[in-house]
């Protein structure tokens, strides 16, 4: 059976990268990264890219002073030269037009630092902090021309413990991440997450899950 091509656009070190090249070493996952694009020539996780003997590509934004659609053409160009056939955000910090997005509708996800709808943008675990939250976490979703709106795949939930600060909540939503973002990815390739409307139905078995309390009973 043919795997999913995945295109992943990165800006930085490539930590969600690194998990999504992890999982796809193992001969059973569904998908395979066809290419690792960056608006940025020394993102590190290029450098991830080229160990794991994956093709990289570089368009840098700065080359294209006020033409952002020149900018994405040269993108989508390059992810369907690559046979993409599902983009994965991961820490690809430039905003996307509604044009871009919509090239790839249905076939461009991201993850986000929070459990959304709570907390969109910057800044989520102070603000998780700040309001008092009793759990935190991550999701990843399709994307729209919103920011942080879409479809949502998968989540995962981390709680939040006396004296965590900003740093320590993100390191334990980030360990979170890298599991949920090849979770969500095999959910995909496996036909098991569809969209439906304004949702994602998940097909096939889902076994029970256990509520979880905090401060626990």
């Amino acid at each position: 059976m043919s795997k999913l091509k995945l295109g992943v656009l990165i800006s930085g070190r490539g930590s969600n990268l690194q998990a999504l090249i992890d999982a796809c070493a193992a001969p059973d996952f569904p998908a395979e990264i066809a290419l690792v694009l960056s608006n940025k020539a020394d993102a590190f996780g290029l450098e991830r890219s080229a160990k794991a003997g994956i093709a990289t590509a570089t368009v840098d934004h700065r080359d294209y002073p006020g033409d952002k659609p020149a900018f994405e053409a040269t993108m989508d160009a390059s992810l369907r030269k690559a046979g993409v056939q599902l983009v994965c955000l991961a820490g690809f910090m430039r905003l996307l037009s509604p044009w871009f997005v919509g090239q790839w509708r249905d076939a461009l996800i991201n993850i986000h630092p929070s459990l959304l709808p709570s907390f969109k943008g910057l800044d989520t675990h102070e603000r998780a902090l700040a309001a008092g939250v009793r759990f935190h976490g991550c999701t990843v979703h399709y994307v729209r021309p919103e920011m942080d709106e879409g479809p949502i795949i998968a989540q995962a939930a981390v709680p939040v413990l006396p004296g965590d600060d900003a740093h320590s909540l993100a390191d334990r939503v980030l360990e979170s991440e890298h599991k949920l973002y090849p979770h969500a990815v095999r959910l995909i390739a496996e036909g098991r997450a569809r969209v439906d409307g304004d949702l994602v139905r998940i097909h096939g078995p889902v076994p029970d899950l256990a509520t979880l309390t905090n401060p626990p009973i």
